[in-house]
């Protein structure tokens, strides 16, 4: 019992030391474009995108580092997304395909 007790607590104490040197990054959605086209964050940290347009986008990467589909957001929505993962990301908008960044995720 003692030592699941201990193993619990050494998980917990790892999972809070990695997420306090996370950061958040603020990407912005503006005029069908995004804030940045290229971004540099750490592993561990996040991008919130908010959209300050008046009507939807739908962010997605299909890239092997980080996949993900956020889905519609509408005006004044935001989402976030956590890169885990070394290497360089490459997202887009499913509803206005002009909109392009690279998040290059380093160690």
């Amino acid at each position: 019992m003692k030592s699941n007790i201990a193993w619990i607590g050494a998980l917990a104490l790892s999972m809070m030391s990695g997420a306090a040197g996370a950061a958040e990054h603020v990407v912005a959605q503006k005029s069908m474009a995004f804030s940045t086209n290229k971004l540099s964050v750490k592993v561990g940290d996040s991008v919130k995108f908010v959209n300050e347009d008046p009507y939807a986008h739908n962010l997605f990467s299909l890239s092997e580092t980080k996949s993900f589909d956020l889905g519609p957001s509408p005006q004044g929505g935001s989402k976030s997304v956590v890169f885990d993962k070394a290497g360089t990301v490459e997202i887009e908008c499913a509803m206005h395909p002009d909109m392009k960044l690279t998040v290059q995720v380093k160690k």
